[in-house]
């Protein structure tokens, strides 16, 4: 035997002991279970103390969680470094992951014309069980996609049982109260299900039971790890959900997050009980940091690795040589592979929809390899669509091919619905309304997804609806469109800024046509409508315009293209909308053309938004009855809604707001104070003739996106001398 082949044996030789040496100590050393409690935001601080036991290198054998704990030890068990914890953490944008929607820019046309309408969160299921209703304030569809990219899911899905750490997530069946521990299954579902506040989060659907925040059972699972792994030695980390100050429990919400608070704090004393003196107890100082304070993620961690250290000492005593630890690290590291080539895509489980109306939305193709960006963009885009209460995916090996499977779960209180709004507007002088309105909505009519929606208005503008929709194609990109409308609404007129006449002006109309869905930009749509008026005069003086009483009936052709790519409904940061609409009326011998554009930009806390419009005709003046108009909120505010009619209507502004505040999680939209500077012209006047030229007017506002739709409460005046306060609350 050689040199080289006496050093080559001793080397394996040496190896062999070291590994030798390394198995024993891991078979002699106490076996130590690692509990992480819930507790909202809070539980951020569970990276800290993880920190502090990689940096003592103390192994553990198994680990427990609850709430977000069960997310920390998910990712933990899942092979996440608690440094990719800390960091996945603060990078995520908490307060969008709270708002289920994708950006408003990638719903469908159809779903945005019905949110411009009726109120999202008022959506009640109708079928043969009567009434049903959504399950929380929010569906946890972007927490859910954030966990499976957390835990890269992309890859393949994680399996609890397959993980190399021993894993039990704690979560409560809300249909009995019996604790549900999940050590095998779904990882990111059995996260998600441990999350789920009842009251803001929609439970988890499992295995025929509802599932919601494990808290309410049991916030610190000591006993769980010790069955689990027969530990000697527990750690467990407290966060605690502290109870609210009585003054501070007023809306439902903040009710149901108390009662959660009160169960929790309950089960917690139980569990801190049956502590030995052997085990190891860490509660941070989380003074001033709430369970919504997600935002502080980095700040909590620091508050628990701070409490670790305190009890350092002891934690010392479990600490293993590097050999021994690094065995460990590489034991339950995560290997993360490149994203696999899909071979195939198949959409499960649905009963009503058409699996070809949520193949449309993906843009992930076979052949080739998975982006995670895409995938959830695809998701997120299929929910958008308004017929599912979550869309999920998996991504599956067999025989050698990759399969993504899409996984949208229709409504449970679908596929009928009842949509309510509310209109309430005022400028505390004569011209306040209100309107309470509810529609009946029948989705899915057949294959190919008609729609019916029959509503009704009650109040200062009583009318009634009837709109059916009917796409042409699977795919759902050319439709069918038709409508009937009746309804009445009071009309002003104005001189010299003074109410001078009040009418009662009742209106008619059928229009059937066919569109096209321009992808998610929006919709191009040309057809025949035909509309019945008739005015009569309440009060006042009529004028040469406007006589006491009319009776007009015209029909003509109409194109409409409507694309809209704002971020939001109401209040945009971002994005641009475009609006032209030409009707053509022969037989009234005119054609109006209307048209509008706007624009936002975000600017750090600031965005600047921008509109211009146009209305007039294009064959003959615009009639009396169809005239343009301005008036009204940031449509020269100084001046009463539709105090200013005629034709050739010029209009623009440009807007600056400062968002100020955020509504909690769970609602949606910002707080905003906002100028505008205004400027308008009507080239014909019908009313308030002896204003001419450029009219030049100016606000300032305060406003939101609540649950009840868009608030706002503001100041215009005109370089006229005529003012106006605006209080504004609803759907429009």
């Amino acid at each position: 035997m050689n040199e080289r082949s006496v050093f080559q044996s001793l080397a394996l030789a040496g190896l062999f002991v070291v590994a030798s040496l390394a198995h024993a100590a891991e078979t002699t050393r106490p076996r130590i279970g690692l509990v992480l409690g819930g507790g909202g935001a809070r539980g951020a601080a569970h990276i800290g103390v993880l920190e502090v036991l990689e940096k003592l290198r103390i192994p553990v054998d198994c680990v427990a969680g609850t709430s977000m704990g069960g997310l920390v030890a998910g990712a933990f068990a899942a092979g996440l470094s608690p440094a990719e914890m800390r960091r996945e953490l603060a990078r995520a944008d908490w307060n969008d992951m709270f708002i289920d929607s994708p950006p408003y820019s990638e719903v469908n046309y159809r779903n945005k014309a019905i949110s411009k309408r009726f109120l999202p969160a008022s959506e009640t299921g109708v079928n043969s069980q009567g009434l049903t209703y959504q399950g929380g304030v929010v569906s946890g569809q972007k927490i859910k996609l954030f966990f499976n990219r957390l835990v890269n899911s992309d890859l393949g899905e994680r399996e609890i049982e397959t993980l190399p750490l021993p894993l039990s997530i704690i979560a409560t069946d809300i249909g009995n109260g019996d604790k549900v521990v999940f050590r095998s299954g779904s990882l990111t579902k059995a996260m998600r299900a441990s999350m789920s506040v009842p009251g803001l989060m929609a439970p988890v659907d499992y295995q025929g039971r509802k599932l919601v925040d494990g808290g309410l059972v049991d916030n610190v699972p000591i006993d769980v790890v010790r069955d689990h792994c027969q530990a000697d030695i527990v750690i467990a980390v407290n966060v605690g959900s502290p109870l609210m100050k009585a003054e501070d429990v007023g809306s439902l919400l903040s009710v149901s997050v108390q009662m959660v608070n009160i169960l929790t704090e309950q089960n917690v004393t139980r569990s801190l009980a049956t502590l030995k003196p052997t085990d190891i107890y860490i509660k941070p100082d989380l003074e001033g940091i709430s369970a919504g304070d997600f935002v502080k993620s980095s700040e909590t961690a620091d508050r628990g690795r701070k409490a670790a250290l305190a009890v350092a000492d002891r934690l010392q005593a479990l600490a293993v040589s590097d050999e021994v630890y690094s065995a460990w690290v590489n034991r339950i590291a995560y290997v993360r592979n490149e994203s696999p080539v899909i071979d195939e895509i198949q959409v499960a489980g649905l009963k009503v929809v058409n699996p070809a109306a949520v193949e449309r939305q993906i843009q992930a193709r076979s052949g080739e390899r998975l982006d995670e960006t895409t995938l959830n963009r695809d998701m997120l885009r299929i929910y958008g669509d308004g017929w599912f209460e979550s869309v999920d995916y998996a991504v599956l090996s067999t025989r050698d091919r990759n399969i993504l499977r899409v996984l949208p779960a229709e409504k449970s209180w679908g596929p009928d619905y009842l949509r309510f709004g509310i209109n309430l507007e005022s400028n505390f002088s004569l011209d306040s309304t209100y309107s309470l309105r509810v529609g009946y909505d029948k989705t899915w009519l057949n294959p190919l997804g008609g729609e019916l929606i029959v509503a009704a208005e009650i109040g200062n503008a009583p009318g009634v609806l009837l709109d059916y929709y009917q796409p042409l194609e699977a795919q759902q990109r050319y439709f069918f469109d038709s409508s009937l409308a009746y309804g009445g609404r009071p009309f002003y007129l104005y001189q010299d800024n003074n109410r001078v006449a009040e009418y009662w002006r009742t209106r008619g109309l059928v229009s059937a046509g066919f569109g096209i869905n321009v992808g998610l930009l929006g919709q191009i749509r040309t057809g025949w409508r035909q509309i019945w008026q008739e005015a009569t005069l309440e009060t006042g003086i009529p004028s040469a315009i406007f006589p006491a009483k009319t009776s007009e009936s015209y029909g003509g052709e109409y194109v409409t293209l409507d694309f809209d790519q704002m971020d939001r409904l109401f209040f945009p940061s971002r994005g641009w909308s475009s609006k032209l609409a030409y009707f053509n009326s022969s037989q009234a011998g005119y054609s109006k053309v209307t048209a509008n554009v706007e624009a936002a930009y975000p600017i750090g806390d600031f965005v600047i938004n921008s509109r211009l419009s146009y209305q007039g005709s294009l064959n003959g003046p615009l009639p009396y009855y169809d005239a343009g108009s301005l008036g009204g909120f940031l449509n020269l505010s100084g001046f009463t809604r539709q105090e200013l009619n005629g034709d050739n209507i010029r209009y623009g502004n440009i807007r600056v707001e400062k968002i100020i505040g955020q509504f909690p999680l769970g609602l949606r939209g910002d707080l905003r104070a906002g100028v505008a500077l205004e400027t308008g012209k009507v080239g014909t006047p019908y009313t308030q003739t002896q204003l001419s030229g450029w009219i030049n007017s100016a606000a300032i506002y305060l406003g939101g996106e609540t649950p009840l739709g868009p608030f706002y409460l503001g100041y215009g005046r005109s370089d006229s001398g005529s003012s106006n306060v605006y209080l504004f609350l609803g759907t429009p």
